[in-house]
């Protein structure tokens, strides 16, 4: 990729992103997780530990590349982002569980991810002293992910209003910019992609769907409203590919490292909007359990108001 863009244009495209991700968060955002434990606890689990593993597995069923390989770790350490929370509205999952979930994944992986990274290497690349993110470099981490994070936060609460102008733009310019992201990353490295572009293509595509699968099941399994679940699910199946692609190519300094999460953020959005349309077809048809009673009560509660405009006014 063209120095400019990887130089300038990807940390100020994520920094962007992360800074209209701020926007959209206040303190009780961090504070609803006490509403939730539960579905915030397994959402964590899965997003921490098993899809970490999950990927180390399907790394060594591909048999990828070393680089390649810790690419893919990469991705899989990488937390959700504002695409979780739009495919979350879509899909009528909760998208104030989505929010908390992006802003304490967000906090977090400026510790996992390095870690994750760093066995990837150690396992995949012995002795490469080259690659790696060391003490600096974890600094750096935690300036690219927390600091427009905490920038939009700041703002928000200086000018409540004014975030809230701002917050449908930056949304929509956040979606344009990871597009132009993605489509330059891959075309500016296209032979490179073209010899990877099958196996790439088919580990991305299982990752995501089984991310998505495991991320939605999982929680229903353990009895979590669905709602929830659905919320659970676009949050630990949709990965913030910008971010990976930014600390590969900036921070750890390889371009074929960022590769598979280029191709990941394209097939992504095909992947989680067909699987958004299978569970909402599974609503319809029954789902991993019957309704527990306070799926019933959230149920009665919604159907309230429309019940009242319905009825007739009194004379």
């Amino acid at each position: 990729m063209g120095s400019a863009l990887t130089t300038i244009g990807l940390p100020v495209a994520l920094g962007i992103i992360m800074f209209g991700l701020g926007l959209s968060l206040t303190p009780r955002d961090f504070a609803r997780v006490a509403k939730h434990p539960k579905a915030v606890i397994i959402a964590l689990i899965c997003q921490l530990l098993v899809l970490p593993a999950l990927c180390f597995g399907l790394v060594l069923l591909f048999q990828l590349p070393p680089v390649l390989a810790v690419g893919m770790l990469l991705l899989a350490a990488s937390p959700g982002g504002t695409t979780a929370n739009l495919y979350s509205h879509l899909f009528r999952g909760d998208v104030a569980l989505n929010i908390s979930l992006t802003a304490i994944n967000s906090v977090l992986a400026v510790f996992t991810l390095p870690l994750i990274t760093n066995l990837a290497i150690a396992y995949f690349l012995p002795g490469d002293e080259s690659l790696g993110l060391q003490a600096a470099k974890v600094v750096e981490v935690f300036a690219i992910v927390l600091g427009p994070v905490a920038l939009g936060m700041l703002v928000r609460w200086w000018r409540p209003a004014f975030a809230d102008r701002m917050d449908r733009p930056v949304r929509i310019a956040s979606v344009v910019i990871l597009v132009v992201v993605i489509a330059g990353a891959i075309v500016s490295n296209l032979e490179l992609l073209l010899e990877n572009a099958g196996r790439l293509a088919g580990i991305t595509v299982v990752f995501c769907v089984l991310s998505l699968t495991i991320g939605y099941l999982v929680p229903r399994m353990l009895r979590v409203d669905r709602p929830q679940s659905i919320a659970s699910s676009f949050e630990i199946g949709i990965h913030n590919a910008t971010l990976a692609i930014v600390i590969a190519q900036t921070v750890i300094g390889s371009v074929e490292m960022s590769l598979p999460a280029g191709v990941y953020g394209v097939l992504m959005f095909f992947v989680a909007l067909a699987f958004g349309f299978l569970i909402r077809g599974r609503a319809a048809t029954g789902d991993v359990h019957a309704p527990d009673g306070s799926e019933r009560d959230e149920a009665r509660r919604a159907s309230a108001p429309d019940a009242a405009e319905a009825a007739p006014p009194e004379r």
